[in-house]
């Protein structure tokens, strides 16, 4: 796997050049606060004849540091109240650029500490940031042969870093980058399978995929409508993505994820046009960053959790099979959907994962239910880069998204929190009384009030769980999360995927 290596160092004599680091990495929101002197004295030196020293990333010759190399990455904006540990992951990502451009393969780097508790967990979120800038293309790689620009990279610090969380954080982030990021032919429904399948052997997590259409079909109607044309074609064919993990010992918390893997998104008969189209391969960030949350999983072996997934893997095509609008379809959950855009179809897909995830919940142990998805073009409009979070009454009585906000804002993933109101679930009434619920209205969900809210409702209404409310015999807590702002950064269209929200949501797992 494509992945940076980190490596704990605990001697300070690593700087000189010890164990054959090369180069030494400072993420400082200033040059007073370093605290070794030896670089302290360096860096000072530096201002003196360069004053980009301490203001912008730079490189200082250093002769006998480690590899003779001394970057200096300032933490800017650290007084601004309004900021977040993002600021450090800005550094370490402009630092380690450097590195790599000045032949580095084995960098220290050293995030001087701080006493805020924004900056908490700086050091980490540093090293991942640089897991981030690092990584390349599965297609590039591929075709090119690469392989990681670094050998490894040295977590320098005074006190005690957790190379072995990081690693299986990153190991999980590659995995969901490759995933998302990867063309429609090459990670299409049946391959994106088999690279879960290929990550997960051997390993804790039980795996198993539903290929066969009679069984899709029967229990994934809604699914299967959207993939009703890519049925034809043997490697455009759907697939679910069923995983499990189960601890050792006793189980005290179970959470239950629904994935949203659109393979590709054409929008279906109601097709996207106007360049719209470009980039719709990465309509599967949701379903890579549940299967990156294995791989972290996996790896770590968490106590007390189970963690159950199903994966929707479809593409929505067009043709003469292709569903369309004005049709009824029944849910899994016995709920009658009429269809008001084929290109609303991410929606479809949760649903039926969500009525199966919604059984096993019923029995599970102090369960949870999420669904994540690049679900909306509002919430990018709403929020821009940040996913929302919107959770029904259950999982609101019981502060879900809150947590989960304070949580991942720590690790440097930031939420916002919506809130479901009366007219999100009238939105969704059918007028013509054949069907109980309406899938979507016929515009982009960008220009339609409370575009991002609203699915939540429907998702409620046609998974069954609109029945597991506060008042219900067996409440059951669901969140969804729209990361359509969050999956990719950068180029809109093919910006490098981030992975979004793994990290945020292994910290809520493992503290909830």
């Amino acid at each position: 796997m494509f992945q940076v290596n980190f490596v704990d160092v605990k001697a300070e004599n690593a700087i000189f050049d010890g164990e054959g680091w090369d180069a030494v990495v400072v993420v400082t929101p200033d040059l007073d606060s370093i605290g070794f002197d030896e670089i302290g004295l360096l860096a000072q030196h530096g201002a003196h004849v360069d004053k980009r020293v301490g203001k912008s990333p730079t490189l200082l010759f250093a002769p006998g540091l480690a590899g003779g190399r001394l970057i200096i990455a300032p933490v800017t904006q650290v007084n601004d109240e309004y900021v977040d540990v993002r600021v450090y992951a800005n550094a370490a990502r402009a630092a380690i650029a450097i590195a790599k451009d000045a032949g580095a393969k084995r960098p220290l780097l050293y995030v001087v500490p701080s006493k805020d508790s924004r900056f908490s967990f700086a050091s980490e979120v540093a090293a991942l940031a640089c897991g981030q800038e690092l990584w390349q293309t599965l297609e590039l790689r591929e075709a090119t042969g690469l392989t990681p620009a670094f050998e490894a990279i040295g977590l320098l610090s005074s006190s005690t870093h957790n190379s072995n969380l990081l690693n299986a954080l990153e190991a999980g982030r590659v995995l969901a980058r490759d995933l998302c990021g990867t063309e429609p032919e090459r990670m299409s429904a049946k391959a994106f399978a088999d690279y879960c399948l290929q990550s997960f052997a051997g390993s804790v997590i039980k795996t198993a995929v539903v290929e066969d259409r009679d069984i899709l079909e029967r229990d994934y109607p809604l699914l299967s409508a959207v993939a009703r044309s890519s049925f034809a074609v043997g490697r455009h064919q759907p697939r679910v993505v069923k995983l499990e993990y189960l601890p050792e010992g006793q189980v005290t918390r179970t959470f239950l994820f629904a994935g949203k893997g659109v393979i590709y998104d054409t929008g279906g008969a109601d097709l996207k046009v106007g360049g719209a189209m470009a980039g719709m391969s990465r309509d599967k960030g949701g379903a890579s960053a549940v299967a990156g949350l294995f791989k972290t999983l996996s790896m770590l072996k968490p106590k007390g959790i189970r963690v159950i997934a199903e994966l929707g893997l479809v593409r929505n095509s067009i043709g003469s099979e292709a569903f369309v609008t004005d049709e009824i379809i029944t849910s899994h959950a016995g709920v009658r959907v009429r269809i008001g855009n084929t290109d609303a179809e991410g929606r479809l897909v949760l649903a039926d994962l969500l009525s199966h995830l919604r059984i096993k919940a019923v029995s599970a142990v102090k369960p949870e239910m999420f669904s994540v998805a690049t679900l909306t073009g509002h919430v990018v409009r709403c929020y821009g880069s940040y996913p929302a979070a919107v959770e029904n009454s259950v999982a609101s009585s019981q502060q879900c998204a809150v947590t989960l906000q304070q949580q991942a804002t720590q690790w440097g993933e930031p939420f916002e929190v919506s809130t479901l109101r009366p007219e999100d679930f009238a939105k969704i009434r059918d007028v013509s009384g054949a069907a109980e619920i309406l899938s979507s209205n016929n515009a982009p969900s960008s220009i339609t009030a409370r575009g991002h809210q609203y699915p939540a409702a429907f998702l409620l209404k046609a998974s069954g769980l609109f029945d597991h409310g506060v008042n219900a015999p067996i409440p059951l807590a669901y969140t969804h999360l729209d990361i359509a702002g969050s999956a990719t950064e950068g180029d809109p269209l093919y910006g490098k995927p981030t992975a979004s929200p793994l990290v945020g949501l292994y910290q809520y797992l493992i503290n909830r």
